[in-house]
């Protein structure tokens, strides 16, 4: 017979692993999802990508952003996205939502919601829908606001209730109900997004989750950190063990060295760096006068302005630029190991070419009988709204896996540190074979008709105000989510 003294010592090891949050410092662990054909949906993300930071390309119209998006924690078909999992309600009713440094806005999709039955289609997934009429502690405000995505639209009512995430709870944190949304907006298994951008780019003029945590005093720094792994070098996959996000602190056991903090270009808004240098093939590429850049947990790809971007490729032997619904991405031989380089003003950092490498692309599309592969960075194009603060590139995922990123409130800054030996270690072969992975731009963001500052990218949503929004991931994601607990 076994004591219960040397039970509880026995267990000792698990109690002391559980969340605490009196500590002040949650490893959230971040799974991701995959795309079942990912290269097809480039033409989309790209799209919706450029909607979401207002930029537009010769003669086309795109609305422009007044807002922000989401990032997931579960790694999605290869690197597509990262997303967690996020407790609403009393009691608690739990979703899988995109985590999004590209945003601030949290949104969830609810049992009112008639149009949302694609994200039911998943059958091993956790309950999707929010039921609100379950939870003691929702309160609608009776507002209607409507986020238009760059292939759907979502409505629903502003609301707040009871948010847990990471072991860590606000009470009445407003978020978005959702009634409503476009066909094929939702699916598998994904509810919605949780942003974690400023205040300031609010579609709500809410206090983002992540900030409402640091203002209560409950984070015992004010920041938070990812290690997002890498699956787009292996074969398809729906969901994954992601990496980690943590709260309120750094996981050391996830980086070397020490961290280099990089104080953020302009005030508070997106997370904001500027692109001091930048190398393709060992061979410099001037990064030109414009460099700001939104450093986006919530996009896969990194874009830069069109002129960079050709530059970029012209160090490639055999690189195209592909044209129709592809104008903007570039190929180039599979056979080719693209080696890229970025720095933000301090150390420089090696991007695996296996994430410079988005699979291959058809025949039909490049119009050469040589393989092909979609490169992972593409032109933005060069238009963009007037105003301090607009980010003329976006790194994304491309890059961010490459590093341990820390996202600080105060003193704002962005952090970077060298992965851990053994995380997301760079090719060792001079190739990159043809990637049978799926991945698409995961990012969600909102923009307002109209904006209250000279920045079109921000801007507050009032009672009457239709809220523009470009969301990459959740118009290409189409499997379910794995939750790890």
């Amino acid at each position: 017979m076994i004591s219960l003294p040397l039970v509880a010592v026995a267990l000792l090891p698990f109690a002391l692993a559980a969340p605490q949050p009196d500590a002040g410092v949650i490893h959230v662990p971040i799974v991701r999802r995959s795309q079942t054909d990912r290269v097809a949906n480039l033409p989309e993300a790209v799209k919706a990508l450029r909607a979401k930071y207002g930029y537009q390309p010769t003669n086309a119209t795109y609305a422009k952003r007044a807002n922000s998006a989401a990032v997931p924690i579960t790694d999605e078909q290869n690197d597509s996205s990262y997303s967690g999992v996020v407790s609403i309600g009393t009691p608690s009713q739990n979703f899988n939502l995109i985590l999004d440094t590209g945003s601030s806005d949290l949104w969830v999709a609810t049992s009112s919601c008639t149009s949302c039955s694609a994200i039911n289609s998943c059958t091993s997934c956790a309950p999707t829908e929010f039921t609100t009429s379950k939870s003691s502690t929702f309160l609608s405000s009776g507002t209607s606001l409507q986020i238009n995505y760059g292939s759907g639209s979502v409505q629903g009512a502003t609301s707040q209730d009871t948010v847990t995430f990471g072991g860590f709870t606000i009470t009445q944190q407003e978020l978005l109900a959702v009634s409503a949304t476009t066909s094929g907006l939702l699916n598998g298994g994904l509810s919605g997004i949780m942003g974690l951008g400023f205040n300031t780019i609010s579609a709500l003029s809410a206090t983002p989750f992540w900030q409402a945590l640091y203002s209560a005093g409950q984070l015992s720094q004010p920041l938070f950190s990812f290690y997002l792994e890498r699956y787009i070098d292996q074969s398809a996959m729906s969901t994954a063990p992601g990496g980690t996000l943590t709260l309120g602190g750094t996981n050391s056991s996830l980086y070397q060295g020490s961290i280099e903090y990089l104080n953020l270009a302009g005030s508070p808004s997106y997370w904001l760096l500027s692109v001091s240098s930048l190398s393709v093939q060992g061979k410099t590429v001037s990064v030109g006068s414009s460099t700001l850049a939104a450093i986006d947990t919530g996009t896969t790809l990194i874009a830069a302005p069109t002129t960079v971007t050709a530059n970029v490729w012209a160090q490639v032997p055999g690189s195209i630029a592909l044209m129709g619904a592809y104008a903007g991405l570039y190929a180039f031989p599979c056979t080719t190991s693209v080696t890229v380089t970025m720095s933000f003003g301090g150390s420089t950092w090696t991007i695996n070419p296996a994430d410079m490498n988005l699979g291959s692309v058809p025949t039909a599309v490049s119009g050469t009988t040589t393989q092909m592969c979609a490169g992972g960075i593409f032109d933005i194009g060069t238009s963009v709204g007037s105003g301090s603060g607009v980010p003329t590139w976006i790194i994304g995922d491309t890059f961010l896996k490459n590093v341990y990123s820390v996202f600080r409130a105060n003193p704002a800054a962005i952090g970077f540190a060298q992965l851990a030996n053994g995380l997301s270690t760079p090719a060792t072969t001079g190739t990159s074979t043809p990637n049978p992975a799926k991945v698409s731009s995961s990012t969600a963001t909102s923009t307002s008709s109209s904006s209250s500052s000279g920045n079109p990218l921000m801007g507050a949503a009032s009672p009457n105000t239709n809220i523009a929004v470009s969301l990459t991931l959740l118009a290409s994601v189409a499997a379910c989510f794995t939750l790890l607990l």
